[in-house]
C-alpha cells in the first residue's frame, strides 16, 4: 500500500519555470534538465534582434566560462545563414560544422575554435513578430537526429516561452516609458531623441567596460533597455522649471534635484502595476533612476555618493547623458 509520503515523491524536473529566478538562472536550469535527457547539449544560447538598426546581438547563454561571441552583433543582412531561417520561419540542423571551417563570418569561425561540431537553431516569433533566435550546441557530430529533436523541440518551446515572456514583460514596461517620455516630449522638445541617443551610448559604455567589470550581455542589453528611464522623474518638475530657457536660481535647482527621486517612485509604480516586481534586473532601473546624477567626486545629488558608492550602471548612464549634452548641444541644467 502506498504511504501518504510516498504520494509525493516525484520531482517536478521542470519546477524552475514557477520559481522567481532570474531568467538566466531559468535558462541554467533549462540546461541541467535537457542535459539529463541529451547530454550531449553544451551549450544553449540566445540572440536577440533589434528591428530599428537590423542588428542580432547576442543576450544569453548558459555555458558558464564557455561563451566564444560574448558581446557579439553582427547586421542580420550580413549573415546569410542565419536571414536564410528567418525567411523560411523554420529551424535548421547542422550535424556536422566542418561544412563550413571556410566561411570568412567571424560568429561561425569563433564556434568553430570553441570546438563545437553540432547545432540547432530555432527562429523566435512572438504574435508573427522576430525576437531573434534560439541555438543549441554540440561538441559531438550527428547528435541531433530526428529522435533526438522530438525530444530537444518541447525543451525548446519551453525555453522559447521563458525568453518571450521575459521580454514581452520588458516591452510592456519600455512602452509605458516610450508612452511618458512622449508625454514629456510635449514639454520638453528635446527629450524624445534624447532617451535614444542615451540608450545607445549607455551600450556602447557598456561594452567598452565589460573587460574590466566582467559584464555580461545580460547586463548590457538591460542597460540598454533601461537607460531611457533616467529621467523619466522629470515629468514631475513644473514648466516654468522644466522649460526655464536661462539659468535657474538656487530654489529652481533645489526642485530640478528632486527628479531622481521622483522617478524612482514612479519607477516603483510602474513595475507594481504592471506586475513586474521580479523582472530580471530590476535593480538595475531602479538605480538609473536615482543615482544617475551621482558623481564620482561625492558633488553630484541626491545622496553625494562618491566612486564605487555609485552604481555602475548609474555611471555609465551619467557619462553618457553628459556625453550627449556636449555632443548635441542640449542644455545641461543639472550639472
Amino acid at each position: 500500500m502506498t504511504s501518504h509520503d510516498d504520494q509525493y515523491a516525484h520531482s517536478d524536473s521542470l519546477s524552475f519555470l514557477n520559481s522567481g529566478r532570474s531568467l538566466k538562472d531559468k535558462l541554467v536550469a533549462a540546461h541541467t534538465a535537457v542535459q539529463k535527457k541529451l547530454p550531449f547539449i553544451a551549450r544553449i544560447a540566445i540572440a536577440l534582434y533589434d528591428p530599428e538598426t537590423n542588428i542580432l546581438k547576442t543576450y544569453m547563454h548558459s555555458s558558464g566560462e564557455d561563451n566564444p561571441l560574448e558581446h557579439y552583433q553582427d547586421n542580420i543582412d550580413d549573415t546569410p545563414s542565419l536571414k536564410e531561417i528567418l525567411a523560411r520561419g523554420h529551424p535548421r540542423v547542422i550535424n556536422n560544422m566542418l561544412t563550413f571551417e571556410n566561411s570568412n563570418k567571424q560568429h561561425i569561425k569563433r564556434l568553430g575554435r570553441q570546438g563545437y561540431a553540432a547545432s540547432y537553431t530555432i527562429p523566435l516569433f512572438s504574435d508573427g513578430v522576430f525576437l531573434g533566435f534560439l541555438f543549441f550546441n554540440s561538441y559531438e557530430k550527428e547528435v541531433f537526429t530526428e529522435s533526438n529533436l522530438e525530444v530537444l523541440d518541447l525543451y525548446a518551446h519551453l525555453i522559447a516561452l521563458m525568453i518571450i515572456n521575459e521580454l514581452n514583460s520588458v516591452r510592456s514596461l519600455t512602452a509605458a516609458i516610450k508612452t511618458t517620455s512622449h508625454i514629456t516630449h510635449h514639454r520638453d522638445p528635446e527629450t524624445g531623441s534624447h532617451l535614444d541617443r542615451i540608450s545607445r551610448y549607455s551600450r556602447l559604455i557598456a561594452k567598452a567596460l565589460s573587460n574590466k567589470y566582467q559584464l555580461d550581455d545580460d547586463y548590457i542589453e538591460h542597460i540598454f533597455m533601461f537607460s531611457p528611464l533616467h529621467d523619466i522623474g522629470k515629468i514631475a518638475i513644473p514648466d516654468n522649471i522644466l522649460l526655464k530657457p536661462d539659468t535657474l536660481t538656487d530654489d529652481e535647482m533645489e526642485i530640478m534635484k528632486t527628479h531622481p527621486q521622483r522617478g524612482k517612485e514612479i519607477t516603483d509604480d510602474l513595475l507594481n502595476n504592471f506586475g513586474l516586481e521580479r523582472i530580471s534586473h530590476g535593480d538595475i532601473l531602479r538605480n538609473i533612476a536615482i543615482c544617475h546624477h551621482e558623481r564620482v567626486n561625492g558633488t553630484g545629488y541626491p545622496f553625494g555618493k562618491a566612486g564605487d558608492e555609485i552604481p555602475l550602471e548609474a555611471r555609465i548612464v551619467a557619462v553618457a547623458d553628459i556625453f550627449d549634452a556636449l555632443t548635441s548641444r542640449r542644455p545641461y541644467k543639472e550639472a
